[in-house]
């Protein structure tokens, strides 16, 4: 079992930039595929940016790429987004998620965070 926590959301003006962070509770997160989602009221979970155990074969959305970058401490058990040029239509709860197989379908995923709210005011 695989308990994961998100943190570093919060409020920010359109242009500006956040780090979210991810910390696993076992330290097997290393044998597991990393991802980021978000979902916003009465959408489905959308895919943001997934990472490879070995950090490699890393993967972004159209809407994020250029923007935002995953990466991951498997030493400190961690995983992190970094966003920048943050647009209100990035606001979203954003999620942390873990699983054995590579993909950035929801269903790929059995671990999930809790979520942190990003806003981002126009």
């Amino acid at each position: 079992q695989v308990m994961l926590v998100e943190s570093g959301g919060g409020l920010v003006q359109t242009g500006g930039s956040l780090r979210l962070s991810c910390a696993a509770s076992e330290r097997t997160l290393r044998d597991h595929v990393m991802g980021w989602f978000r979902q916003t009221p009465g959408k489905e979970r959308e895919f943001v940016a997934t990472i490879g155990w070995n950090s490699g074969l890393a993967r972004y959305a159209d809407s994020v790429k250029g923007r935002f970058t995953i990466s991951r401490d498997n030493a400190k058990n961690m995983g992190y987004l970094q966003m920048n040029s943050l647009r209100p239509e990035d606001t979203a709860v954003y999620y942390c998620a873990a699983g054995t197989y590579y993909g950035t379908s929801p269903g790929r995923y059995v671990y999930w965070g809790q979520g942190t709210q990003v806003t981002v005011s126009s």
